[in-house]
């Protein structure tokens, strides 16, 4: 059984969420909390296994909660409007989230992955996400990623390039690596847009810093610093050139 606390300042969403977990027979709601206080509190008292923790709450939102406790031994699904510093520090964490109003499939999905999942937040995720709630223009040098196991913590400067498939993202690494990320390309794109990657066709996003030349053609391709090839779009190629040229007029 899931020991879960729900925390949220709006009792809409708190009986939201509580009653689509009344279906789920794996989750037990052991405390329904309206502000950081009392959640902090609860955390204590029933050492959950999972808390939905809503990020903007009054006087205390839910990442400065987070700080105030010692260790994060749960899991943690995030609630959040539209807020794109939030929801992009926590794309770079790999913690799941849900956008309101809570949708009844994004909810069973989110917590199927938790049921499948080992691993709970570590303080590597953690680290990543307050380090982009304080300091949201400043790029990390790390990522984590979610797999199908669970998620991976890899340096960005080691990435060489991503390839698009389907709703997965394959990616190449440095040393020979290779994993497939349960994200699609499109989300990674904005993810490491604050790095120098580009995308350069619809199947591909590449590492700028590991591209060794630029082959000529209709679009061309580029030779990659471990010697893989990557299509280069038509309409992909002059933007292309500007970046890996930027002083040539």
């Amino acid at each position: 059984m899931i020991k879960t606390i729900i925390i949220d300042d709006e009792p809409y969403c708190c009986e939201t969420i509580t009653t689509l977990l009344e279906d789920c027979d794996d989750v037990e709601v052991v405390a329904v909390c309206y502000n950081a206080i009392d959640a902090l509190s609860a955390i204590r008292q029933h050492a959950p296994d999972l808390v939905f923790l809503d990020v903007e709450m009054p006087k205390m939102n839910g990442f400065e909660m987070l700080e105030q406790l010692s260790s994060v031994n749960f899991e943690i699904i995030f609630t959040t409007g539209y807020d794109q510093y939030a929801l992009k520090a926590i794309r770079f964490s790999a913690i799941d989230y849900l956008m309101k109003p809570v949708d009844e499939e994004e909810l069973k999905n989110a917590l199927q992955k938790v049921i499948r999942r080992s691993q709970k937040p570590i303080a590597k995720q953690l680290e990543i996400l307050m380090q982009k709630i304080h300091q949201p223009a400043k790029p990390v040098n790390k990522i984590a990623l979610p797999t199908m196991e669970g998620f991976q913590m890899i340096k960005v400067d080691d990435i060489i390039s991503c390839e698009s498939d389907s709703n997965y993202t394959s990616f190449r690494l440095k040393n020979n690596k290779k994993m497939v990320v349960c994200r699609n390309l499109k989300e990674m794109e904005e993810l490491l847009e604050e790095h120098s990657f580009a995308r350069v066709h619809r199947c591909y996003l590449v590492n700028l810093n590991e591209v060794e030349k630029f082959v000529k053609g209709e679009g061309g391709y580029l030779i990659m610093s471990d010697g893989s090839t990557i299509d280069v779009s038509r309409n992909k190629k002059d933007e292309l050139l500007k970046r890996l040229m930027p002083n040539k007029e």
